[in-house]
């Protein structure tokens, strides 16, 4: 009972994300390889041919109609494939939503850190050989709430499906108390960013801490909020 009431908010976000996108064929790529299904697996589940899937994935058809895309979540979410409960409870915890996730996302290939980091208007004040660094999301938050209402243990919720991503805290003073609970908290993002301070202001602590940690460490200099989810978004 608890699974079927997980799965049913991460079917509606996954038809919905495939239905929405300009890519939708991408987007059933990233799902089915998040749940580690094999192309051929998936389409014996739609007693389809692999080729159809791979013609979608590839771009090579037409957007799926809304009845496919509903049997493709579907057979996705199967219990044939022996789907993770643990996976399942995590998007459903996503779901909810924490008030100190101001924004989430995956993306569907990598992004370069230096494309990252000129997106958010960021400057480098810890952190070397950042082209070799690849992002496969980013989590903004609200350093105050998160500091105030989340334990240890939530912290993990920050991740989203990848520790190979960027966490954005906003509402900063100084930096020191994200950079503390990252040292203390695993697993370790592959890149912070900082929102609300001017790059001199950040603590020698929070610099130390990152460069010990060996986590590159940015500081955002977009204006507000708004602009930094705003320029972000437009990461594709």
């Amino acid at each position: 009972m608890g699974k079927t009431k997980g799965m049913e908010p991460l079917a509606r976000n996954i038809a919905g994300e495939i239905v929405m996108s300009d890519k939708p064929g991408e987007v059933m790529r990233k799902w089915r390889e998040i749940f580690g299904i094999r192309q051929r697996e998936i389409a014996t589940s739609l007693n389809i041919s692999p080729s159809v899937i791979s013609d979608y994935e590839g771009g090579r058809r037409k957007s799926p109609g809304v009845e496919f895309v509903r049997r493709f979540v579907k057979a996705l979410l199967s219990e044939n494939f022996g789907y993770s409960s643990e996976l399942i409870e995590k998007f459903s915890e996503m779901e909810k939503g924490e008030g100190a996730i101001l924004s989430i996302r995956e993306f569907l290939s990598p992004i370069n850190c230096i494309d990252f980091i000129n997106t958010i208007h960021g400057k480098v004040i810890a952190g070397n050989n950042l082209r070799d660094i690849e992002l496969w999301g980013y989590t903004v938050i609200d350093s105050i709430r998160a500091i105030l209402e989340m334990s240890q243990n939530e912290f993990v919720k920050l991740y989203g499906l990848t520790p190979d991503r960027a966490l954005i805290f906003t509402k900063v003073h100084l930096g020191r108390s994200p950079m503390i609970a990252i040292k203390v908290t695993k697993p370790r993002p592959r890149l912070i960013a900082l929102h609300g301070l001017h790059p001199n202001k950040v603590d020698k602590l929070a610099v130390k801490i990152a460069k010990s940690e060996k986590i590159p460490l940015v500081v955002s200099r977009l204006r507000t909020e708004e602009e930094l989810i705003e320029n972000l978004n437009r990461l594709r």
